[in-house]
């Protein structure tokens, strides 16, 4: 018995001592996590955008990803407590700013309440890219910097990763758009545009008959009435591409 209890004892006592060796360490580790747990919500309160909460910023920061089409290094691209500047992150405060005070303008012109106004949102303009342009100021940009080639090659891509998206129009207008007004001064140009817009909407009678202009201001009539008459023949009651066809055949110059 008295063996049994000092073998207790020694065992209370050795738990004593464990007891109390743990317990500074137990008091720093929750000591060490309330301080950073302070210091981020202090940090959070700085940098978040007035009037949102903070249960609020990991939703809204998952709605500007979607909408941009990003990831969460496009805005956080410095690396944590560095200070380094991370200008997206300025410019997104900026632009949840903008949406609030927009979506007031518009329940105040209304008369509705923010349940019944329709709401601006960063999807509203981006859909899904992170510079909302439109896909015709795009592809006219390349045109004037880099040539037609690069400007088809940029117009195949985005199809290829953007198509059936909200992103960007990729409707049969988008280049014919873009292709009419360089035809006067650069047919080759436009004319590159337009057969490209005929390998995704063959039987576009519009784009036939813009390629048949592209070719008038080539002097090569012959080829323009060729084309016109194939957008005729897709679209037979355009009376305007028959009557620019009537009039192509009637004052056809020789060359």
């Amino acid at each position: 018995m008295i063996k049994t209890r000092k073998t207790d004892r020694g065992a209370i006592s050795s738990w004593s001592r464990l007891v109390e060796r743990a317990a500074p360490f137990a008091l720093r580790t929750t000591l060490a996590s309330a301080a950073f747990l302070l210091g981020s919500a202090a940090s959070v309160a700085q940098t978040r955008p007035a009037g949102i909460m903070p249960q609020d910023i990991m939703p809204m920061m998952q709605e500007i990803v979607q909408a941009l089409g990003v990831q969460c290094e496009y805005c956080h691209s410095a690396p944590r407590g560095s200070g380094q500047p991370e200008p997206k992150k300025d410019i997104a405060r900026q632009m949840i700013a903008m949406t609030r005070d927009l979506n007031a303008r518009v329940q105040t012109a209304t008369g509705k309440s923010a349940a019944e106004a329709v709401q601006v949102k960063c999807v509203t303009c981006h859909r899904g890219v992170p510079i909302p342009r439109p896909l015709s100021e795009i592809v006219s940009q390349t045109l004037r910097e880099r040539g037609v080639t690069a400007a088809a090659e940029q117009y195949r891509d985005l199809h290829q990763r953007f198509y059936g998206r909200a992103a960007y129009d990729f409707g049969e207008d988008t280049l014919v758009g873009v292709a009419q007004p360089l035809a006067s001064g650069k047919p080759d140009d436009a004319i590159a545009l337009l057969k490209l817009n005929l390998e995704f909407y063959p039987q576009s009678a519009k784009t036939y008959a813009a390629i048949g202009f592209a070719y008038t201001r080539k002097l090569d009539d012959p080829t323009a009435i060729t084309y016109y008459e194939k957008a005729v023949a897709l679209d037979s009651s355009n009376g305007v591409i028959r009557g620019q066809l009537e009039q192509l055949k009637m004052y056809q110059r020789k060359r």
